[in-house]
């Protein structure tokens, strides 16, 4: 992966990390503001805006498949992409990506 496209991949990370820190800021907010009881509001998580739901890149799913070939992962996740029909992630259909990072993420969770 280019040094580039490292970077980027660590911008959109930073970012995201950072909606979600507001959330949490904002949840905690709602709760210790008014009357000191916890309401459903305050324990649901909100929505996410449109903003922070991002369209998968292919270079976010490489950085997820990279990261789980590094703990030992990459014969299962040659099988994933082959039951998806490619030999390398470049050929998976962008409308996949959300289902193979659903199928990467449990490996090791098992």
């Amino acid at each position: 992966m280019s040094k580039m496209n490292e970077l980027s991949q660590t911008v959109d990370e930073l970012k995201t990390a950072a909606n979600m820190l507001l959330s949490v800021a904002d949840s905690l907010l709602d709760l210790f503001s008014g009357s000191g009881e916890i309401s459903n509001e305050a324990i649901e998580p909100k929505k996410q805006p449109a903003a922070t739901k991002e369209k998968l890149t292919l270079e976010m799913v490489r950085a997820v498949l990279a990261e789980k070939s590094r703990s030992g992962y990459t014969d299962e996740i040659k099988a994933l992409l082959e039951k998806h029909g490619a030999n390398k992630l470049s050929e998976i259909d962008p409308k996949k990506y959300k289902k193979l990072l659903e199928e990467v993420k449990v490996l090791g969770n098992e």
